[in-house]
């Protein structure tokens, strides 16, 4: 029978990409010949802790589990039970099979309260405002593009906001709404203007992206929803993504589109990507008809429905009015994904 492969005399072009899975938390991702598997798990968006590549700090340390990596500091190759750094490993034989416990899966990344200091707060519109947060030992806190936080004050109720920015900013950012007739907003944007930290919980939510999609995404939001799907397009320009990403907004008025001229950047920009304003222009247009006219304006978009994923992020009536037009249309429920489903679920 014919032997495997001479993996030392094969030309390293000739070498197939190798598919890498990192356990527990499930995230796969391909490794080209000649990558390290640091430089493939970041350009694939995983989230794998480093810091000086060169196999001193041992941030990227993981367990060989499976397969045969090469190490191109010693020259020779590690075997499965190995303790190896990625970013002196190259994939030789796969598939190959990593376990560290510091990747998180989607998700999964446990709360935590931080004190945060308020850097700055710029208006973006007459009522919603960024606020940029400094937290000591940033990069120690890890959350995924899409979750949001919570601001703890003192005899409140929690507020939660989604962070804006995406994980690998120095920086936290938030888009706060606080018109008027928002109470709550307005006691959070005093908090944000005295001197002083605030407290800050961790990341919350489901409705997020812990690697590059390998499907084509649908992003839809309605008013400061926004700050959801900027952290997400944050964070897919900084990796590998291959897929076309569509972005819907949906506001009452044109003053409302805060980051408009963003988001035409992003579409002018970035060659994969779309993005598709939904504008009421009617002072009197009632959350519904607001919600039915972005609706439609997906649905025209004539995608193939069981192809695609979708991430939506609004109030619940505007959530599930959304869902359930693209359910009928024909995309599977296990692709449509929003906090609302996990925090306002259906009776």
């Amino acid at each position: 029978m014919p032997s495997g492969p001479n993996w030392e005399l094969m030309p390293r072009n000739a070498e197939p990409p190798t598919q890498v899975r990192i356990v527990p938390a499930g995230l796969e991702f391909t490794a080209s010949p000649g990558d390290d598997l640091l430089t493939a798990a970041r350009r694939a968006g995983v989230a794998v802790r480093w810091s000086c590549r060169n196999g001193v700090c041992e941030l990227c340390e993981a367990r060989l589990l499976s397969g045969r990596v090469f190490n191109t500091r010693t020259r020779q190759d590690e075997h499965p039970s190995a303790n190896v750094m990625l970013c002196r490993c190259q994939p030789r034989g796969g598939p190959v099979e990593l376990e560290i416990e510091e990747v998180m899966a989607a998700g999964s990344n446990t709360p935590q309260q931080v004190q945060a200091n308020v850097r700055d707060i710029t208006p973006l519109s007459h009522d919603v405002y960024r606020v940029t947060l400094d937290l000591p030992r940033r990069r120690e806190l890890d959350f995924h593009a899409g979750q949001y936080l919570s601001v703890r004050l003192p005899g409140a109720e929690p507020s939660y906001f989604s962070i804006a920015s995406s994980p690998t900013a120095s920086s936290i950012e938030l888009h706060v709404q606080a018109g008027t007739d928002w109470a709550t907003a307005l006691k959070v944007m005093e908090a944000f203007r005295d001197p002083g930290q605030v407290t800050l919980e961790l990341p919350h939510g489901k409705a997020c992206l812990a690697q590059v999609p390998t499907k084509p995404l649908i992003l839809i939001a309605a008013g400061t929803g926004f700050a959801q799907m900027k952290s997400i397009v944050d964070y897919l320009r900084e990796t590998d993504c291959k897929q076309p990403v569509f972005l819907y907004w949906g506001v009452r008025r044109h003053e409302d589109m805060y980051l408009r001229s963003l988001a035409w950047q992003w579409h002018e920009e970035w060659p994969g990507f779309a993005f598709f304003p939904v504008v009421g222009d009617d002072a009197d247009n009632d959350w519904s008809g607001h919600h039915d006219q972005l609706v439609r304006a997906v649905l025209a978009g004539g995608y193939e429905w069981p192809e695609v994923e979708v991430m939506a992020s609004g109030s619940p009536p505007m959530v599930y009015t959304l869902m359930d037009a693209l359910l009928e249309a024909g995309l599977p429920e296990s692709a449509f994904y929003s906090d609302v489903l996990e925090y306002a679920p259906r009776s």
